[in-house]
């Protein structure tokens, strides 16, 4: 068992910590014989698992707690804090109450004589293979400081790069959703009463005017059916999406979209060359660092692409061999990992191709905004139209 202990030392200092014993009166043994005298013993509170899964599904941990969770423990490891201390103070100012649990169990383990990346592998729901590997690589080297700031950094990047995605479709699907809103509440409740109107004066009406009144008289009777049939739609879209069979054609379909596939594409090359060039600056081995990132691309039409170069520089051939016969794999990209592995300078230039494509996506993005507004207001003003010619 473990117990909290509060307890004054010989200069009458009170120290905190954590001991294991059978029971409080062998806790209070232990701290007397390291010359502590007691001030309290509690046993330690444990966590049930069901609790912690409800917070982890309520709250979870986002990629913001986690960049400023790998900078803080960087600036607290940099000024020769001890891990134990500094996940101890973050846990204390960190308000995720499920990232306080797992912070507080990865300083038990430390504190128990576990390595740094064993006790943060527990925790795989949390934190991703890339950031285990790459602290795992730091610990074996005695560079642990620095892999926790790549870390850092490249959770910043890929953080910084979801958000620019959002940040454009932020705008579109606002404007979507308030128009499906308002065209529903016109067409169920104020097309009907207009339309009466219309009946009533019976006279000949235009083909189109009669389609909206039939739609009008449909919806007032039946928005019922039409709400549950676009909820199923959107629900059963969404479930065939998240199967295996579904996420692999969403994401081919996704690389063939105009202009949105160019986007997509880049944001896969962006944080395929990003995350590479940093597992292989944690000293990383090239076969493992691909196997790791096929993991994080979120796309398996890159991710075969990228094993399948993992598997070409074991046998011991080079990635641009696989790059340079992949049509998802832009020219540019395959010759200057060529010239990387020529030159022995793959992680240099891998650092430079993210950064020149990760500019891309920020131009890209930005250009998509622009041209789906005008697409958004074209589509809504043929709306209003049909409904005022009809009417």
């Amino acid at each position: 068992m473990k117990f909290v202990f509060r307890a004054k030392d010989v200069q009458g200092e009170v120290r905190e910590g954590m001991v294991e014993a059978m029971n409080p009166t062998a806790a209070a043994e232990i701290l007397e014989r390291n010359s502590l005298v007691p001030i309290s013993i509690k046993e330690e509170e444990k966590t049930s698992a069901l609790l912690k899964d409800f917070q982890r599904l309520w709250e979870g941990v986002s990629q913001k707690e986690l960049v400023v969770f790998f900078q803080e423990l960087a600036t607290l490891v940099e000024a020769r804090v001890p891990v134990v201390s500094a996940l101890r103070t973050i846990e204390d100012q960190t308000d995720n109450r499920y990232f306080r649990i797992i912070l507080k169990e990865m300083a038990d383990d430390i504190e128990d004589g576990a390595p740094f990346s064993t006790a943060i592998e527990k925790h795989t729901s949390t934190f991703s293979p890339l950031v285990i590997n790459m602290l795992r690589a730091g610990e074996a080297s005695g560079e642990l400081q620095k892999s926790i700031e790549v870390v850092a950094a490249s959770i910043q990047k890929n953080y910084q790069l979801a958000a620019k995605i959002k940040g454009a479709l932020y705008y579109p699907i606002f404007v979507l959703g308030v128009a499906f809103i308002i065209g529903f509440l016109v067409v169920t409740f104020i097309l009907p009463k207009i339309t009466v109107m219309i009946k009533d004066l019976k006279v000949p009406i235009p083909w189109y005017t009669a389609a909206l009144i039939w739609l009008g008289d449909f919806m007032s009777v039946y928005w019922w059916a039409v709400l549950l049939a676009v909820g199923a739609a959107v629900f059963g879209v969404m479930y065939y999406i998240k199967t295996d069979a579904g996420r692999s054609e969403w994401q081919m379909l996704l690389l063939k979209i105009p202009v949105v596939g160019n986007l997509a594409r880049s944001i896969y090359i962006t944080r395929f060359a990003e995350n590479l060039s940093a597992l292989l600056d944690g000293g990383i081995p090239v076969v493992r660092a691909l196997t790791i990132v096929s993991e994080v691309l979120g796309n398996q039409v890159f991710e075969k692409i990228v094993l399948k170069a993992a598997d070409e520089v074991r046998s011991g051939g080079t990635m641009s061999t696989v790059f340079v016969h992949s049509r998802e794999i832009p020219p540019m990209v395959s010759q200057m990992i060529r010239i990387g592995e020529e030159t022995g300078s793959l992680s240099t230039v891998l650092a430079s191709t993210g950064k020149f494509y990760n500019q891309e996506v920020e131009v890209m993005t930005r250009n998509l905004t622009s041209l789906i507004e005008p697409i958004l207001i074209v589509g809504l003003g043929i709306g209003v139209g049909i409904l005022t010619i009809g009417i």
